[in-house]
């Protein structure tokens, strides 16, 4: 790759447009929290400043800042509504590495490997407290139930993967509706209300939340990819993490859809056999790549980019913009990020 090709990359085309953006949430946060944690325990200040600062792409505060921007919104008083999503993001990593017994988070000790489940869990309540209370006090209460509905999908999400743990044959269907309301569902939630807060039309909201969902979707898609193709160095996490916890993630379940009965068995048999499943990665890898799952799961992202962007058309007067720019790279870099 030459150097003008890397200069031009989506990563770093998203870098040149969000830097200033991604220091003014950091500020902003480190700001609120000050003012709220003044007086409390010192081990909570403790573990909101390791598990908050502690890296994060801050896509949805992102998100948020560009929806209202693109629908008009000046000053600085949307960052205080837009980081009650990254809070929100933050709480639920919090609670799931304890419901996952996770040890790393980003190349880290996890939360509740540093603190202890107990501690985790209540630095995430304090964090969901504190979101519900910014979107309540700077969006009003119709962004209020718009971020209520998300956290309920995302609860009825978790719920949703669990009733389906150890279903192997899990539908393409239930797949989509697990990640929608963990992810997606979020994302679309951080649009609206930028839209919202900027005072945009009930389409424009409603693309913006359109423009979330696919990015949403798409973004846990290459997620799943990463488990099984990434750098374990870059993702923060060890390769197959997903198949060692019998996770049915997109590739799986379009290769055991696709598969011969006898190579269904098989990586059947692979995932459910805790021997087996500890030694035979590479050949579980190899089966679904044989059967296209992960060249399949790659289309379907894309697919969902290219959604994602079209919803943007209705912006057809501001496409020059700054924040419609923004908004078609970081689409961009979600098919081409490597952590």
């Amino acid at each position: 790759m030459t150097e003008d090709t890397e200069v031009n990359s989506p990563k770093n085309q998203l870098l040149a447009a969000i830097g200033p953006e991604v220091i003014k949430i950091e500020e902003v946060m480190r700001c609120d929290l000050q003012a709220v944690v003044g007086q409390a325990d010192p081990l909570l200040v403790e573990i909101l400043d390791y598990g908050i600062f502690n890296g994060g792409k801050r896509l949805r505060p992102l998100l948020a800042v560009q929806a209202a921007r693109l629908c008009g919104l000046q000053g600085d008083n949307i960052y205080d509504l837009a980081i009650a999503f990254e809070y929100l993001h933050a709480a639920t990593l919090f609670h799931d590495d304890v419901i996952d017994r996770a040890d790393t988070r980003r190349g880290k000790p996890s939360v509740s490997k540093a603190f202890g489940e107990i501690a985790a869990i209540l630095g995430g309540d304090f964090l969901h407290s504190r979101s519900m209370f910014l979107i309540g006090s700077h969006g009003g209460r119709a962004a209020l139930e718009i971020f209520c509905r998300a956290t309920n999908a995302m609860v009825d999400g978790e719920f949703l993967q669990l009733r389906n743990a150890r279903n192997h044959n899990l539908s393409e269907e239930d797949y989509f509706s697990v990640i929608r309301g963990k992810t997606a569902l979020l994302l679309a939630a951080t649009c609206e209300v930028g839209a919202l807060a900027a005072g945009a039309s009930l389409s424009q909201q409603q693309a913006l939340s359109r423009y979330g969902l696919n990015l949403g979707t798409a973004f846990q898609i290459v997620d799943d990819l990463l488990d099984y193709q990434g750098d374990a160095k870059q993702t923060g996490k060890a390769v197959g993490n997903d198949f060692q916890e019998e996770k049915m993630t997109l590739p799986l379940i379009s290769a055991l859809t696709s598969a011969t009965q006898k190579d269904k068995q098989r990586l059947l048999f692979l995932l459910e056999n805790d021997e087996a499943r500890r030694t035979g990665f590479s050949e579980a890898f190899a089966l679904i790549d044989k059967y296209d799952g992960f060249s399949l799961s790659r289309n379907r992202a894309e697919n969902l980019i290219a959604d994602a962007v079209a919803e943007l058309d209705i912006f057809s007067d501001e496409s020059v913009l700054p924040p419609v720019k923004t908004l078609r790279v970081l689409a961009e870099y979600v098919l081409t990020r490597n952590k």
